[in-house]
């Protein structure tokens, strides 16, 4: 997500000199209204692609030279110029992405001594997330990864920890008998690769809605540098938080202190646990960050749209009703608290929302 949105921001840059319809992201390479938006994009991706994969560099520029061949977009000045607001809009993202944080060190840190509540690697893998980097990485939009910091889980002594407890134990087990053939669908459907689905998703509704070119990549940008910011600062967030999923707080309930939650040291969720901590749910700030880019860009929350993934078809007609089902998904699934889910929603509209504020104004 971090990757694309620096994809993105370089080529809305580019594409935007030439249009000027909104203020730039990063920089605005001087450029006439003449010249090829089409090569301009095709060039800043590929410039930042080069820099983020240096070793596919011989695919990359296969590609390329195939987007900008003279059978589909003409030779000339208008090429020529396109060409170089690409690169001069994609050196500026990657000196501006330059040292901020990608790659560091992996996982997530696990207490010597483990207190009820605490995160700890589970099954299947007992993995700690490689990508636990992304929580140090410096923000596309917002001022810190801690700006919108969430509420937290509740309390584990709590009547409302145990109600949340009550819900995915019961819904969210492997062998439930309370959750229904369209829930289970629905955790299929929303568990394979959620990045992939979202991008699917909107270009659908980009083709559905014949954008320009220059509209297409700001919908892009916005899309991609709020998911990227979402996603920092839930890492932050799970880091702050370092909650336990619900398969040891199941297993492990005897623990707890807490009269209204009774362990079941066999439990197992529906779908298998990511390797980081519960709390909050970075699928809801993925999707979450896409709906209200979508629902802000197209000043609608009525769209509709019908997808496939893991032999699961799926139809809505609203985008709030696809992130009301999302958040109940990740409880079906078994792998989260219903207020990792809520909040994280949240926490990905007030960076949406920020964005809104601060980025992509009207030039005029």
């Amino acid at each position: 997500m971090l990757h694309l949105a620096m994809v993105h921001g370089a080529v809305y840059d580019a594409v935007n000199a030439i249009d000027g319809g909104y203020t730039p992201y990063l920089v605005s390479p001087d450029a006439t209204p003449f010249d090829s938006q089409d090569a301009a994009a095709a060039s800043a991706a590929y410039h930042v692609l080069l820099n983020i994969l240096p070793g596919q560099a011989a695919s990359l520029t296969t590609m390329y030279n195939a987007a900008i061949d003279p059978s589909v977009i003409p030779d000339g000045l208008a090429k020529t110029r396109g060409i170089a607001i690409g690169l001069a809009a994609a050196n500026a993202m990657i000196v501006a992405r330059t040292g901020d944080g990608r790659f560091g060190a992996p996982g997530f840190p696990v207490p010597a001594v483990l207190q009820p509540g605490d995160w700890r690697p589970v099954l299947p893998s007992f993995g700690n997330d490689p990508n636990a980097w992304i929580r140090n990485v410096t923000p596309f939009l917002i001022q810190s990864s801690s700006q919108f910091r969430t509420k937290g889980p509740w309390a584990l002594t709590s009547p409302q920890y145990a109600r949340e407890f009550n819900e995915v134990k019961s819904v969210g087990s492997k062998t439930s008998t309370t959750r229904t053939q369209h829930q289970t669908d629905a955790v299929l459907y929303w568990a394979a690769h959620p990045g992939a689905t979202w991008a699917r998703i909107v270009r659908s509704l980009d083709a559905e809605a014949g954008l320009s070119t220059a509209d297409g990549a700001r919908l892009y940008a916005q899309i991609y540098l709020t998911a990227a910011d979402s996603a920092i600062s839930i890492w932050d967030d799970k880091a702050h938080w370092s909650f336990w999923r619900p398969i040891t707080a199941i297993r492990e309930a005897d623990t707890d202190g807490n009269a209204a939650t009774d362990a079941d040291p066999t439990w197992e969720p529906l779908a298998a646990n990511p390797p980081y901590p519960e709390h909050p749910s970075g699928h809801l700030g993925l999707s979450g960050s896409h709906i209200e880019t979508l629902q802000e860009f197209f000043h609608t929350d009525h769209m509709t749209w019908t997808d496939t993934a893991a032999g699961k078809t799926l139809t809505y007609t609203r985008l709030s009703d696809a992130l009301d089902e999302i958040i109940d998904v990740r409880i079906w699934s078994g792998i989260h608290f219903r207020a990792a889910d809520e909040q994280s929603a949240h926490l990905a509209k007030q960076v949406a929302k920020w964005r809104k504020h601060h980025y992509f104004e009207k030039a005029h």
